[in-house]
């Protein structure tokens, strides 16, 4: 869905805490926008804090203890930390999230390991540390943890140095693909039978992966403990996880285990004119469906949302540097970050809104062609954009609703360094994560 001239951004799309004063500038978390771009420069991330905190609790409040929130969508110590303190697990699908994880102080025991391709050392990592949970996706890995545990590694400062060797017997779930479509961008759908991620269904290798790790569970190897499903991404419809239940439940019910998980992909509004729903009617709707198929209450049915946690809590600033007629064509207004701070639009078509923080409330009459800095004609951040008439060089832009994979996904295309990242609440303003440098950039070089 593309933006179009009704006026000001919607106010659905903008942080819990953004008000826009009579002058009609917009602040967040009681600061105000343009200030924060000329305190901190732009390109610049800027998140609500009381709004990340709230859609934590939400979660928790929907799904219980258990829920998870997925890593991949934004992470740093200080949102590790937050939603950690809000109740929530953490869902890593890597050695670095993992590690940051750590270094934030969750514990270990409250994070999910995921991933299609978890190498031995990501492995052992998670073994060494004793993570809750693992997500199991194939039958390599299923070796690469039998082998572990069999010869398990050791901790940090371990028996060469007198420590002890880690012996534990991980709790698993099998990842299956039930093979439902969702309607969302084929690079971000992962239920079809067509993945990479999981077993399927209709191939039989689920059966196979659950009959290996209940035999791993008899002989004391692992402890297998459920099976998780996950559909896709930025997922508007809640049928298509009623109808992941239906299929998985015939599937589930027989083997009497404790967990099922749905994974996440609940969408976000990101354009005026789009809605999606909330936290407790997705939650709501996937518990009716597990009652309806039969699960017992018993089974400790959660989830992993991500996207929905922190897209609508971030916006980016950027600071407009060249404004571009081509007659006949359209209007390019040129910012100083693009496809490096959010490749979402290139990678996905994805749509976004744009409008001037110093005058939140105006009308957007104007249309242009958001881009950047980079050496690419598709270096676009908003395609179809509006914006006020008075737009000039120099003018702060915003851009909502890029709280998640803006900053998760984030380059040095063009050598260009990374922007800061800012929480803010109570008209303060805390740096989370530094502006890259341009010494930054040879940092590793050899």
């Amino acid at each position: 869905m593309s933006p179009v001239p009704t006026g000001p951004v919607d106010r659905t799309l903008l942080p819990l805490t953004a008000r826009v004063g009579d002058d009609g500038r917009l602040s967040i978390g009681g600061y105000d926008v343009v200030e924060l771009a000329e305190t901190h420069g732009t390109p610049l991330f800027v998140y609500d804090e009381a709004h990340l905190r709230a859609a934590c609790r939400d979660a928790v409040e929907a799904w219980g203890d258990g829920v998870a929130y997925a890593t991949k969508a934004f992470l740093c110590v200080a949102m590790a930390r937050l939603a950690h303190e809000e109740g929530m697990c953490l869902d890593v699908s890597t050695g670095g999230e993992l590690h940051v994880a750590l270094t934030a102080g969750v514990p270990a025991d409250r994070l999910v390991l995921h991933g299609n391709n978890k190498s031995t050392d990501e492995l052992a990592a998670a073994l060494s540390v004793g993570v809750g949970r693992i997500v199991v996706d194939s039958f390599d890995e299923i070796d690469r943890i039998e082998a572990l545990v069999a010869d398990p590694p050791a901790l940090e400062g371990g028996p060469e140095d007198g420590g002890p060797v880690v012996r534990w017997r991980p709790k698993v779930l099998a990842r299956i693909t039930p093979g439902v479509e969702v309607h969302t961008h084929e690079f971000v759908r992962t239920g079809q039978e067509d993945s990479k991620f999981g077993f399927g269904l209709a191939s039989g290798a689920a059966t196979r992966a659950v009959e290996r790790l209940a035999a791993l569970d008899a002989a004391g190897v692992v402890e297998f403990v459920g099976i998780h499903a996950h559909l896709g991404s930025q997922v508007f419809a809640l049928e298509p996880f009623v109808q992941a239940i239906d299929v998985l439940a015939e599937f589930f019910a027989p083997l009497g285990l404790p967990e099922l998980v749905v994974g996440g992909g609940l969408g976000v509004a990101y354009v005026n004119g789009e809605e999606a729903p909330p936290m407790a009617q997705w939650a709501g709707s996937v518990l009716r469906a597990c009652a309806k198929a039969g699960i017992p209450d018993s089974v400790r049915v959660t989830a992993e949302p991500g996207r929905s946690i922190v897209a609508a809590a971030g916006v980016t600033l950027y600071r407009v540097g060249t404004v571009k007629d081509v007659p006949g064509h359209r209007t390019y207004v040129s910012v100083d970050g693009g496809m490096s701070d959010n490749p979402r639009p290139v990678l996905y078509g994805s749509g976004y809104e744009a409008f001037l923080p110093r005058e939140s409330g105006a009308d957007r009459p104007v249309p242009i062609r958001l881009v950047g800095k980079h050496c690419e004609t598709g270096d676009v951040v908003v395609a179809e954009g509006f914006v006020p008439d008075d737009l000039a060089v120099g003018d702060v832009l915003c851009t909502p609703v890029t709280g998640a994979y803006g900053h998760s996904m984030a380059s040095n295309y063009n050598k260009v360094p990374r922007p800061a990242v800012v929480f803010v609440a109570d008209g303060e303003a805390r740096t989370v994560v530094r502006r890259e440098t341009f010494d930054d950039l040879v940092r590793l070089d050899g």
